[in-house]
């Protein structure tokens, strides 16, 4: 322990009367945001004892990010102070759980998995399969707004967040919401914690709507030699009465790294083929079914036998009528090694490239067609390799993928300004998820010289949330420059 945090340690102990918040044990290191590495790492064991913390550091004039297992902590820019990490993983019980009310309370540090195999013994779950499944916590999930493939057929955890408890920046607790699906009263502050990056509250307990265990889960999988015929298959499909629970797009750079890379997340028992008690499994390998040259058509469906068959006759028929060039249908054995891939692409693509720069772009379905066409054309003429999984929500991940930790910081910054113009163009939204430091100081100096209006609008619910600045300060990224 260094003597700053001896010191911060001291002065807590003083203010709560327990230095037990601070162990001696854990590595401030491990914390580190972009370099940014906290004086000390706070781990309360109960909502007041964060909150009492909060109030210490607002008094004391401390910057403080909440944290949870790390995994998406370099989303955002790098904060400008970093005092103390509040380590949220000690607040992991399920508060509350009505399965017949399809509701249940979470603490903010359990684990997504964790709350699922709570949830399976009533063959229920909570559709937020999100990157790093296996390791997020809950409020990580929600602080960093990533969605997962599942929204196609449950929506974001907009749709689904029902209320939440959290500390703001005075060290006030605070409730929005409620426990129930019918509670509508007061108003949804709670959905503004969604991609906040803990910059305007602590998240300590969120409520949620669950949902039944899908039956008897299939896939469907077909690859197209073009982008355009595997995105107008996929816009018959989602023009038809089938509702799938996911329809995804992947570029033939994405399918490459599918092909040669394995999650370290397994599969969850979730959907382990009516099974639903069975234990996680490792993610298979795509056998030589899977044609990584080409675009790739993925669907995934549940159901009673006949509506599998109907499924299988239906989407067969659509992806024969746009020139597939093969199809495959993915039973339990097989379709894990798609799925879990298309879960934890972000995860591969930041494997594949260490200077990998991640977008998310958020355009009408239809527009994607045309998106795609100049995003190829602009990474080839950088010669960057790309990587692009396109969800029929609008979603559309893209991938900058440097082949060399000493990527060209200039034009990544540059590359990714333009995807950002073209989000304007096409009336989306980009949001930048993973980059380089170098990268992500370049983009912040264009954004102090050009100050963007939704940045002004940001800094105002923030200031609303936490008037004193304690909470993750300058780490808010405008969603467009």
């Amino acid at each position: 322990m260094t003597a700053t945090t001896h010191s911060i340690a001291a002065r807590l102990e003083s203010f709560i009367g327990s230095p037990s918040n601070f162990p001696d044990s854990v590595d401030p290191e491990s914390y580190a945001i972009e370099g940014a590495v906290p004086s000390a790492v706070a781990k309360p064991a109960s909502a007041a004892e964060a909150a009492e913390i909060v109030r210490f550091a607002a008094k004391e004039k401390l910057a403080v990010i909440p944290t949870g297992a790390h995994t998406k902590l370099s989303i955002g820019a790098r904060p400008s102070r970093y005092d103390i990490a509040l380590d949220m993983c000690a607040l992991r019980q399920i508060a509350h759980y009505d399965p017949a009310d399809l509701t249940v309370s979470v603490d903010a540090g359990m684990t997504i998995a964790a709350v699922n195999a709570a949830l399976l013994e009533h063959n229920q779950f909570l559709p937020l399969l999100v990157p790093y499944y296996s390791q997020s916590t809950i409020g990580g999930a929600i602080a960093s707004g990533i969605d997962s493939p599942l929204r196609n057929a449950y929506g974001t955890a907009r749709d689904f967040l029902l209320g939440a408890e959290f500390i703001d920046g005075t060290g006030a607790l605070v409730k929005s919401g409620g426990r129930v699906v019918k509670n509508v009263s007061g108003y949804d502050l709670h959905k503004l914690l969604i991609g906040s990056l803990g910059t305007l509250a602590i998240i300590t307990r969120l409520n949620f709507r669950t949902f039944p265990v899908p039956l008897t889960p299939r896939g469907f999988l077909a690859s197209f030699p073009t982008h355009e015929a595997a995105l107008l298959a996929r816009q018959k499909i989602a023009e038809s009465p089938l509702t799938p629970l996911t329809l995804d797009v992947t570029d033939p750079g994405a399918a490459r790294i599918f092909a040669e890379r394995t999650p370290s997340t397994a599969e969850p028992g979730i959907f382990s083929g009516g099974s639903h008690t069975a234990a996680d499994s490792a993610l298979p390998v795509p056998g030589t079914w899977f044609h990584p040259n080409d675009w790739q058509l993925c669907a995934a469906f549940a159901g009673v036998p006949e509506v599998l068959d109907r499924y299988v006759r239906e989407l067969t028929r659509i992806a024969e009528q746009h020139g597939a060039a093969t199809i495959f249908i993915l039973d339990d054995t097989t379709r894990p090694s798609i799925w879990g891939r298309l879960r934890e692409a972000l995860p591969l693509f930041r494997e594949s490239s260490p200077a990998a720069v991640i977008l998310q772009l958020n355009v009408l379905p239809s527009r994607q067609t045309q998106a795609i066409t100049i995003l190829k054309s602009v990474a080839s003429a950088a010669l960057l390799p790309l990587a692009l999984v396109a969800r029929a929500s609008g979603a559309l991940y893209i991938a900058l993928l440097p082949e060399s930790a000493q990527g060209d910081a200039a034009a990544l910054s540059l590359l990714t300004q333009e995807i950002f113009s073209l989000s304007r163009s096409f009336d989306g939204r980009a949001s930048l998820l993973f980059a380089p430091p170098a990268v992500k100081d370049l983009l912040q100096s264009t954004l102090n010289s050009h100050p963007h209006s939704d940045l002004a609008l940001m800094r105002r619910v923030k200031s609303a949330f936490d008037p004193k600045n304690t909470f993750a300060p300058n780490r808010l990224f405008p969603d467009s420059l």
